[in-house]
């Protein structure tokens, strides 16, 4: 019969156009900058969040609060609570007061705490927390301590 019937289906109905495409593209490495520095801000405050939990809970365990005398409880207590506090009123500080406030929790509570291990003759009750970096003086484990055992080798 010679007759002939052409369908073209396209599918561009709910499509981004190019444009449209290129313009998002643009847009989300506008945006990468500010996400970013919001990132930056959210891990400094968890960090400091973090280190002041984690003291508040270490001060309160048994074998740690018998080891405190009771001015050095109540000063680390009374430098977490302020430090909650700060972090309560103060959601979007910067980045730079997220860790000033690290550091003057950490310069108030690392001194009492290590007095307390040192004093403990290195032996560490379980929990103590991230010191952000400090180093320990507690010797490693099999290094001889008083109470621990003796480890002799036999050929």
């Amino acid at each position: 019969t010679g007759k002939e019937n052409k369908i073209t289906i396209t599918n561009d109905k709910g499509r981004l156009t190019k444009d449209e495409i290129e313009r998002m593209v643009q847009e989300a490495e506008k945006y990468k900058a500010d996400d970013e520095e919001l990132k930056k801000k959210v891990e400094a405050k968890n960090g400091v969040e973090n280190y002041a939990y984690n003291m508040r809970n270490t001060i309160r365990e048994e074998k740690v609060a018998s080891q405190l005398s009771a001015e050095d409880k109540e000063k680390i207590e009374k430098a977490v609570d302020e430090c909650i506090s700060w972090l309560d009123g103060n959601q979007m500080a910067e980045v730079e007061e997220f860790e000033h406030q690290q550091k003057e929790l950490e310069a108030i509570c690392n001194p009492i705490i290590t007095k307390m291990y040192q004093g403990a003759g290195g032996g560490a009750p379980g929990g103590m927390p991230d010191m952000g970096g400090m180093g320990g003086d507690a010797p490693p484990p099999g290094a001889g301590g008083a109470g621990g055992p003796k480890i002799e080798e036999v050929d």
